[in-house]
């Protein structure tokens, strides 16, 4: 079996840093707060060139926290790509704002900008620039649009850890940026877990206090907050990952650049388009096909796993019926039947990476 994911494999490559991390912390009963979490913050927005960074409880607080510290007029509206997690768009209705939807990309799957100018409404007060399958959007283009017309730029980078737009990782590039730990990411916990990035120390301290229930010293609440926090526990664990997530990133994209290559003659099939300015993490690898579930259960009986982000476009969902927003038009609309992902991840070797490529131009002979 060739997994889609092997998180068993990689822990056993670092298994003996990872037992010793969680036994200190177990040791000294620091399991709120403490030095991990602070090690970790650090490092991270090192890591991601930002200025700051603020633990949370997952990827979804991120998101809400950030929204809910830019301090936007009551049902504002926020736009976000069709094609992404839920949590993408569920974070603005959640933070009391009206989710616009746009089309993505149909090369590199992100956010596509014609599509964000065609519904700026007066009431648009920030976009959701979502990095998926670890793809940066267009930055620069982003900004262009958010300068002319006042607007925030909200990174969700929930899939992109290390990712970066023109030599800069992204995360802090815009106004705030939202990264989650879950397990199954780039950089996953053992457990749920998130962080906030960005450059501004005002929408920081805010962050800070929104999650920690309005304050900064104990019982002294400015407002009411929330409780959000990423654990002392897993914060350890992620210290010792953060240490391996180039070189798990470099396997990916040597991985991403087998498939690239081998399967090019494949007319069949759409291969994803990795832009010059990018540096791409490969989160998943996406491929597109008409025959797509029929690929998928060819691929399964071989003994190869596959996954699908996402099957259904975010506008078709009924959470969103009541938005009465014709989308019919859009590629994400049109084309999410037809997405695949391949294995991907630092467990593959060029042999399982073979046998994938073998496996996909078998089916179309």
């Amino acid at each position: 079996m060739i997994k889609f994911l092997d998180l068993k494999s990689q822990y056993s490559q670092i298994k003996v840093e990872v037992d010793a991390a969680i036994h200190n912390v177990i040791e000294k009963a620091t399991f709120i707060g403490g030095e991990q979490i602070k090690q970790l913050e650090k490092d991270f927005a090192s890591y991601q060139d930002a200025n700051y960074c603020i633990g949370v409880a997952n990827g979804t607080d991120a998101l809400e926290i950030a929204i809910e510290a830019l301090g936007l007029p009551n049902n504002s509206e926020i736009i976000v790509p069709a094609n992404s997690f839920v949590a993408s768009s569920e974070a603005v209705t959640r933070a009391g704002h009206k989710v616009v939807f746009c089309d993505c990309d149909p090369h590199n799957y992100t956010i596509d900008l014609k599509s964000v100018v065609s519904v700026l409404t007066k009431n648009t007060r920030a976009v959701i620039a979502v990095h998926l399958y670890g793809h940066p959007c267009d930055m620069d283009g982003l900004k262009e649009i958010a300068d002319e017309h006042g607007l925030f730029i909200i990174e969700d980078c929930a899939q992109a850890h290390g990712a970066e737009y023109k030599g800069t990782r992204v995360g802090a590039i815009g106004t705030i940026g939202a990264f989650s730990f879950y397990p199954g990411k780039n950089l996953g916990a053992y457990g749920d877990g998130g962080a906030i990035l960005t450059n501004s120390s005002e929408l920081a301290t805010k962050c800070r206090m929104i999650a920690n229930h309005g304050r900064i010293e104990k019982y002294n609440h400015q407002f009411e907050g929330r409780n959000s926090r990423l654990d002392n526990l897993q914060a350890a664990i992620l210290n010792v990952k953060l240490k391996y997530l180039d070189n798990w990133t470099n396997k990916r994209i040597e991985i991403a650049d087998f498939y690239l290559s081998s399967l090019l003659g494949v007319k069949e099939i759409s291969l994803p388009k990795r832009e010059e300015w990018a540096k791409q993490v490969y989160h998943v690898f996406v491929i597109r096909t008409k025959l797509r579930d029929e690929l998928a259960n060819y691929l399964n009986e071989h003994g190869i796993q596959t996954g699908v982000h996402y099957p259904i476009a975010l506008p078709k969902l009924e959470a969103y019926n009541y938005l009465k927003q014709d989308c019919s038009t859009y590629f994400a609309y049109n084309n999410d039947a037809e997405l695949l992902s391949l294995p991907m991840g630092e467990h593959l070797t060029k042999e399982d990476a073979w046998q994938v490529a073998n496996a996909i131009k078998a089916f179309f002979e």
